[in-house]
């Protein structure tokens, strides 16, 4: 099943997301309650009338809440590879940057204004656009953040897979996103048998162990220096449920993450 391209979500309860990589630029506005998004080095908040440009293989988690009585509304337009590269063959931009930017943030625009209204009357009889109707407005969006800052191209007009990044630094940076081995080997642009070649030699330890230290080093932090409970913090180091978590941490500790 084909994903659509523009759409509309509602969430009247706080809905947290796991980790969160796009396989393609989203365009996210915010109608209504609170978005979060939390990268590695920033915790961003948006509200309505917000509007943010999310790169590709941007790693982070996201969240949606509620606020003031108002659930979590928001539209997204998302950015398909070929419908990109459709485009910037017939509108060519030059991409100075190996790297696309991160994410940027809109405030309030005529144009971005102008954007979602049109779109509102297509919501009121489904929640996405056909796909025809869908690839005039990708087009239309393109064309107004183009418009609005041109820096959209360095994202937006990137088309290559991650190159050979520093995996010391970026295991640092990003050792709290449970990930499955092998999507960090795409992230840091090494295919996973490299990876757990270049793990062993950087960090003298295989990357399972070293990852679960690291973030039970995190979460015992978080615990006993910030006073956090265990249940708010176990997925925020990169664990999948509370139980093994608690197992865990006992584990290399000694004792358990609630202890007085």
């Amino acid at each position: 099943m084909e994903v659509a391209e523009v759409f509309i979500v509602c969430k009247k309860e706080a809905h947290y997301s796991r980790e969160l990589i796009l396989p393609q630029p989203a365009l996210v506005h915010v109608v209504s309650g609170e978005m979060r998004v939390v990268t590695a080095d920033h915790s961003h908040q948006f509200f309505a009338g917000d509007t943010i440009l999310l790169p590709r293989n941007q790693l982070g988690r996201m969240s949606k809440l509620p606020l003031e009585g108002q659930p979590c509304i928001a539209i997204s337009v998302l950015f398909r590879k070929e419908r990109l590269q459709h485009y910037y063959s017939a509108n060519p931009a030059k991409v100075r940057t190996e790297h696309g930017p991160g994410l940027i943030k809109f405030g309030a625009h005529p144009l971005l204004k102008s954007l979602f209204n049109s779109l509102q009357p297509y919501f009121e009889l489904a929640d996405a656009l056909p796909g025809d109707i869908a690839a005039f407005k990708v087009e239309e969006a393109i064309r107004v953040l183009r418009a609005i800052n041109p820096v959209v191209d360095e994202l937006l007009g990137h088309f290559e897979e991650p190159g050979k990044l520093d995996l010391s630094e970026f295991m640092e940076q990003n050792y709290m996103f449970n990930l499955p081995l092998k999507k960090f080997s795409y992230l840091t642009g090494r295919s996973l048998t490299t990876f757990k070649k270049d793990f062993k030699r950087v960090f003298k330890n295989t990357p399972g162990r070293w990852l679960t230290r690291k973030r039970l080093e995190l979460a015992h932090y978080k615990i006993f220096e910030q006073k956090k409970k265990p249940s708010d913090v176990y997925l925020d180091v990169g664990f999948e449920d509370l139980s093994h978590f608690s197992f865990a941490f006992k584990k290399h500790f000694g004792y358990n993450p609630t202890r007085s």
